[in-house]
């Protein structure tokens, strides 16, 4: 496996944009101990929000579930920000949280929030396998159809 997460995601075909700043009044991780918690990445492609609308109205399932993996490069971008980009600092994806702006008949939260989850075994390995919640919600940041917050274990330094 190669040594920085930027390798990893270029060798998958994707691109690792710089990390998001925070929209308000609060930081894009917190490291306390070993436990990394990374805030709500929205998807984004080229540095503006992408993907908008909801799931069950202006969005497919598959528009979904690439909102999601945008939305989850956006936690890997934070992740390679808080670990100068060491893939091996990296020794599991202990969470997922994955919100779906949809409409209150939807209910396949699980199957888009796939996007997410498979992006991080995809790039982990083993290591990515995670608990996970997907929630449906009524709208998010921007107009966005996924947010996607994390809690990653790190190894020492």
């Amino acid at each position: 496996m190669t040594s920085s997460i930027s390798a990893r995601v270029a060798e998958l075909g994707l691109t690792l944009e710089a990390a998001a700043s925070p929209a308000a009044n609060y930081v894009p991780f917190v490291q306390e101990g070993n436990l990394l918690f990374i805030s709500g990445q929205i998807s984004r492609k080229g540095g503006q929000p992408a993907c908008l609308g909801r799931l069950g109205d202006e969005l497919t399932d598959d528009q979904g579930i690439e909102a999601a993996r945008l939305a989850a490069l956006g936690v890997l971008s934070q992740i390679a920000a808080a670990t100068g980009d060491r893939l091996e600092r990296v020794a599991r994806v202990v969470r997922l949280g994955v919100f779906v702006a949809s409409t209150p008949d939807f209910n396949r939260h699980s199957a888009v929030a796939n996007g997410a989850s498979d992006l991080m075994v995809d790039v982990f390995g083993a290591a990515g396998r995670h608990a996970r919640s997907a929630v449906g919600v009524a709208s998010l940041p921007a107009g966005v159809a996924i947010e996607v917050e994390a809690v990653i274990s790190l190894t020492s330094a």
